[in-house]
């Protein structure tokens, strides 16, 4: 399955949803995304790379733990206000368990991803999707 993109927007707030298998040849097409909508609000250089490796780094953990060898989809929304970036990446593969784990405990295991979204992001989410399946990881960024 191709990726897919739809957007929408209004009273100041753009949304763009893309929906792509979740393989790793895909994740580009986020940071694909992300620039062309820096060209709606133009970012610093800087905190574009940043927000790029951000949304690397939560992509990826979706692609590598959420299916294993059975595939899914990885959706990614990005909502851009007129004072912050928001970023969400969401499967609907095993999840993890929170009351198990803490948050940082269950997404490390394969490095330092979570710590460096804290470090680039100014709030993060982590749970499960609105329907309580899956996973979900929403960053913000503020814009000034």
């Amino acid at each position: 399955m191709p990726a897919q993109v739809s957007a929408d927007g209004g009273w100041g707030v753009r949304t763009v949803r893309l929906t792509m298998p979740a393989r790793p040849e895909y994740i580009t097409l986020g940071r694909l995304a992300l620039t062309g909508i820096s060209r709606l609000r133009p970012l610093p250089d800087e905190v574009l790379a940043d927000l790029k490796l951000a949304l690397t780094e939560a992509t990826s953990n979706s692609v590598r733990h959420a299916y294993g060898d059975e595939g899914g989809l990885v959706e990614i929304v990005y909502e851009l206000h007129p004072d912050r970036l928001e970023i969400e990446v969401a499967d609907a593969g095993s999840g993890f368990d929170l009351a198990e784990k803490g948050p940082a405990e269950s997404l490390t295991e394969g490095g330092l991803g979570i710590a460096i979204i804290r470090a680039i992001a100014d709030d993060l989410h982590i749970g499960q999707r609105p329907d309580g399946t899956g996973s979900r990881l929403r960053f913000i960024k503020t814009l000034t």
